[in-house]
């Protein structure tokens, strides 16, 4: 279970960026930092909609923009068609985490229990990517594909 952070932190590092917090944005904020999953902006629209029926889903795409701009929310293609958010986790109080995505299922899966191979591996290649392009490395995304054991089974049925 992901640890979450109070959302009067995020609508402070949001202000801080210069934006104003309306009850939309907070309302948007406060699924994210609720979800336990990876939402979509339909998702999040079905969950913001009935406390605030004036919020559109334009809004709501809008806001969503805003909040991966600031770094805030990050924002993930997982391959279905529909991209996924979620609270990044230096504003939530989680762990960096990485992702497994089932291309059967479309279950995904977070993990940050990394095999020290990973961890070595991570490292040289930021260490050398840094060197090579003369670039700050402070953050990066990583998602594997792949069938969770029960589509592998499935799969190897046919």
């Amino acid at each position: 279970m992901k640890s979450r952070q109070e959302p009067p932190l995020l609508r402070g590092k949001l202000k801080g960026y210069g934006y104003r917090i309306t009850q939309g944005r907070e309302a948007i904020m406060n699924v994210l930092a609720g979800a336990e999953d990876h939402l979509s902006a339909e998702d999040i629209y079905i969950k913001v909609h009935p406390a605030y029926p004036a919020i559109g889903l334009t809004s709501v795409y809008r806001t969503l923009e805003v909040l991966v701009t600031t770094g805030l929310v990050y924002k993930f293609d997982f391959g279905d068609g529909r991209a996924r958010y979620e609270i990044s986790e230096s504003h939530r109080g989680g762990a960096h985490h990485h992702h497994l995505v089932c291309t059967g299922c479309g279950r995904i899966v977070d993990y940050a229990d990394f095999i020290d191979e990973e961890l070595a591996l991570l490292k040289k290649t930021e260490a050398g990517l840094s060197k090579k392009y003369n670039f700050r490395i402070i953050n990066h995304l990583i998602q594997f594909y792949g069938f969770c054991n029960k589509c592998k089974t499935k799969k190897n049925e046919k």
